[in-house]
């Protein structure tokens, strides 16, 4: 059997890569979280390293604000003067782009950056929400690209209700099944401000080969991949990297905050599930995980979900209802180790 593609693009610290070659990777967040500069960084890489890069411009950046980043990110001029190491395009339909698309199969370029693409799709005439309009411009553009070699990297946005923010970028589910590399969720840390740089944290969305998963800390759901720090003396000079996560580092969106753990710690009875506690608490389900997580971890013995020895018989109170949940409970004898309602032990 073939061996899993490895990730060879976008170096962190630590030497790991983020990036797969002849995949579809996304990178979304919100406006301004720093999207761009962290694909933009890429193809600076890449040129640097002698390789080949084609930015497609949907979203209007521009050929002067585009160079002059990579600019400011390293990329060397000679490469950027060579069409055949770097090209800008800025598609006015979709047969332009189909052309596009064309051509960069006969001089392959390394990395795509797709920005963005939210923007495609309606090239097209197409809608971004319909899943077999995204399926078709998949097949006439990013799978193409991603066919000959290049790791086609697809700037999107988040979406904006609680809930859908929780799953991925915008639009149609279609979008999650067509990566086949990776999906990064950006969050801005520090503002990203000409002359100063800014900082951005890039977690683990969705990872097909576990290329960079392996290569994270355990414990989230959304591991932290890296955090991507730019800085700027305001004189040119500009220096960027993505620090590698330490083993006990977590992703900051999957921290709870303490008062809602606290809250919890307050329940009386005490949380059993995710479900109760959105119930109760009338939280979303992401708050709601990040709480309970959190509060099952307090190392104090009074706020732990887990039956108290010597509470009744192996966490029964003295009626026998569960000393959790406080439903009705069964007399656990030595044979058996789990309530059935909340699963208490």
């Amino acid at each position: 059997m073939p061996k899993p593609p490895k990730p060879t693009y976008l170096y962190r610290t630590d030497g790991c890569a983020l990036f797969y070659p002849g995949q579809v990777s996304l990178v979304f967040g919100d406006p301004e979280s720093g999207k761009t500069w962290i694909c933009l960084a890429c193809v600076a890489e890449v040129l640097s390293h002698g390789h080949s890069a084609l930015v497609i411009d949907l979203d209007h950046n521009g050929p002067h604000s585009t160079i002059a980043r990579l600019i400011m990110l390293g990329a060397p001029e000679t490469a950027l003067r060579d069409p055949a190491r770097f090209r800008y395009a800025e598609p006015e339909d979709g047969a332009e782009l189909v052309a596009i698309v064309h051509d960069a199969s006969t001089w392959k370029p390394d990395v795509v950056v797709l920005d963005s693409l939210g923007e495609i799709v309606p090239l097209f005439g197409r809608s971004s929400n319909n899943p077999d309009d995204f399926t078709l411009v998949h097949s006439l553009v990013m799978k193409p690209l991603a066919m000959g070699g290049a790791a086609v990297l697809c700037i999107d946005h988040l979406a904006k209700g609680a809930e859908s923010r929780a799953q991925g970028s915008t639009g149609t589910a279609a979008k999650r099944r067509a990566i086949g590399g990776i999906s990064l969720r950006v969050t801005l840390r520090d503002a990203f401000v000409p002359g100063k740089g800014g900082a951005a944290y890039l977690v683990v969305n969705k990872d097909r080969h576990g290329g960079v998963r392996a290569n994270c800390p355990t414990g989230d759901k959304e591991p932290l991949a890296g955090t991507f720090v730019m800085t700027s003396n305001g004189e040119d000079e500009t220096e960027w990297q993505i620090v590698a996560p330490a083993n006990n580092d977590r992703n900051p969106g999957e921290i709870a905050d303490a008062a809602d753990v606290a809250a919890l710690a307050a329940l009386d009875p005490r949380p059993a599930s995710v479900r109760d506690v959105k119930e109760r608490m009338k939280w979303r389900s992401e708050r709601a995980n990040a709480a309970l997580k959190a509060w099952r971890e307090l190392p104090d013995p009074a706020c732990s979900p887990f039956p108290t020895p010597g509470v009744g018989e192996r966490g029964t109170e003295p009626d026998g209802t569960c000393s959790i949940c406080h439903t009705g409970m069964f007399n656990l004898g030595d044979g058996a180790t789990t309530h059935p309602v909340c699963g208490a032990r």
